[in-house]
């Protein structure tokens, strides 16, 4: 190998010219690489090779830097490797709970349509240019979010469909939470209305894997955590310390003002009140841990925060079923399927 600005030596120029010469035309010969003062120039290999030991100054592989071993973990991070069957069964769950969503649980933008004058725009409903409420507008955002939402959940159109539903259900969720009422636990859901389409195709029965998949996966993740870590620093915000809510009495002002009679007990009990408010506060505040979690581990800590909404449910009757359905998100849901469906093992 030649060194940066070095000149080959004439012997071993003349050797190789001899060789060369003898030689039939089947028969090739390298010339030996260059060794000494003027065959190693400094940085003559170029950055990021390495010279093999015992090669005779071959270069060897390139060894990966750290930043590039870093950024390999930062893309596998962002983008797993995940069964196009469990994409399948999360877009069917998601779109057939958005139907349940604006049917049950939001299910005040028609009635809202009457009242136009109680009007008052979210944030972004004032910066962008959208439509003010009417009884039509609302029943026309209701027939295309369940037809759309129908025909995304089978696989078919998954991007007219899935974009189409996301935009509707964005404006829906606009028009029902622009009337003094905002509720948190739809984060989670509205991101994932809108990453599931950016997907493709990716239906119950197929089979293979998708990374495209795993980036929506993971960004349904990050808004399920986002949904309690933001709720931490919204108490730290209106208490004005970290850890006030704590040492506060909102469980008991919610327990005199709706609690059911599986909670009325715990009120003459005020430490065991102190006592979950400080483990809810905690758990909020380390929530984002989960993100990192896998195996044993993310299974209880999602089975801790199940518990509590089951038990927000039975005793405040609180339910966060949208961010409750999120969670499949962290879960191999491919595996409940029958063995035919489940994608191939690596």
């Amino acid at each position: 190998m030649i060194g940066r600005g070095s000149q080959p030596r004439s012997g071993a120029v003349s050797s190789a010219e001899t060789l060369l010469a003898g030689s039939g035309p089947e028969t090739t010969t390298t010339a030996a690489p260059a060794t000494g003062a003027s065959g190693a120039g400094s940085g003559s290999d170029g950055p990021g090779l390495d010279r093999a030991p015992g090669s005779g100054g071959e270069p060897g592989p390139a060894r990966p830097t750290r930043a590039r071993r870093l950024g390999s973990r930062i893309v596998g991070w962002w983008l797993p490797e995940i069964p196009r069957s469990r994409v399948g069964i999360m877009r069917a769950v998601i779109y057939l709970f958005l139907i349940y969503d604006i049917l049950y649980l939001r299910n005040d933008v028609i009635p809202h349509g009457y009242a136009p004058e109680l009007y008052q725009p979210l944030w972004i409903g004032r910066a962008l240019p959208l439509p003010e409420p009417s009884v039509a507008l609302a029943q026309t955002l209701q027939i295309v979010i369940i037809v759309g939402c129908l025909i995304a959940a089978t696989g078919r159109l998954p991007r007219l469909a899935g974009w189409t539903v996301a935009l509707c259900y964005f404006q829906w969720l606009i028009l029902s939470m622009s009337f003094g009422k905002v509720d948190h636990d739809h984060l989670a859901l509205i991101i994932a209305a809108f990453v599931l389409p950016t997907i493709g195709r990716a239906r119950i029965t197929d089979r293979g894997t998708t990374p495209g998949g795993g980036w929506a996966f993971r960004c349904i993740q990050i808004a399920v955590i986002a949904t309690y870590f933001g709720a931490a620093l919204a108490k730290w915000v209106r208490n004005g310390a970290p850890f006030a809510w704590g040492s506060s009495a909102v469980l008991t002002w919610a327990f005199i003002r709706r609690g059911s009679a599986l909670a009325r007990w715990s009120l003459d009990y005020p430490w065991i009140l102190r006592l979950s408010q400080w483990i809810m506060l905690i758990a909020e505040y380390l929530s984002p841990v989960v993100l990192f979690l896998r195996g044993k581990a993310l299974y209880l800590a999602a089975a801790f925060f199940l518990g509590f909404h089951a038990i927000t449910f039975i005793t405040l009757g609180i339910h966060f079923l949208p961010t409750v359905v999120c969670w499949l998100a962290f879960f191999p849901t491919e595996k409940l399927l029958p063995r035919r469906f489940r994608p191939a093992p690596a």
